[in-house]
């Protein structure tokens, strides 16, 4: 348990840096880094349920792209500004830096595990952003047809 509080903790304080880095206004700086830390949440309580770094990383960035267009609907400023922090934990790190380190020592067979784990973590991040934001985009369209015709 203590584990995991500190990798919450450290996604916050991450999520909070990258705000930082992209000079996100101070009003807004705390809620983009509570995504991070939200976000990071949930990927340990897929991985804790699941057993799947992938469903799980699919899971959060699913999440943290939900989380963005809610605050920048109710913060009234850009989803972006909250969905960069809150997606930055669940940035593949390790296997990278492996995929990476496997190329610099050639070690082309462990270069292909971790470049598939990379791809594979990248590509379920990317799906989970774009199944939210796809729904997202749904339900505005929904919301603006049905606010036209009850003119």
């Amino acid at each position: 348990m203590k584990d995991q509080i500190i990798q919450v903790l450290m996604a916050f304080g991450g999520s909070l840096g990258f705000g930082l880095i992209f000079h996100i206004r101070a009003k807004l700086l705390f809620p983009a880094a509570i995504g991070g830390l939200l976000a990071w949440c949930i990927y340990l309580v897929c991985m804790s349920r699941i057993g799947s770094a992938a469903l799980a990383s699919f899971i959060a960035a699913a999440f943290a792209a939900f989380y963005a267009e809610l605050l920048a609907r109710v913060l009234k400023a850009p989803s972006t500004l909250f969905f960069v922090p809150a997606v930055v934990p669940l940035i593949p790190g390790a296997s990278l830096f492996y995929t990476v380190n496997s190329v610099v020592t050639k070690d082309w067979a462990m270069f292909r595990h971790y470049g598939a784990l990379t791809t594979q973590y990248a590509l379920t991040i990317a799906a989970g952003m774009c199944l939210a934001w796809a729904f997202c985009a749904m339900a505005r369209r929904i919301h603006a047809r049905s606010t036209r015709q009850g003119e």
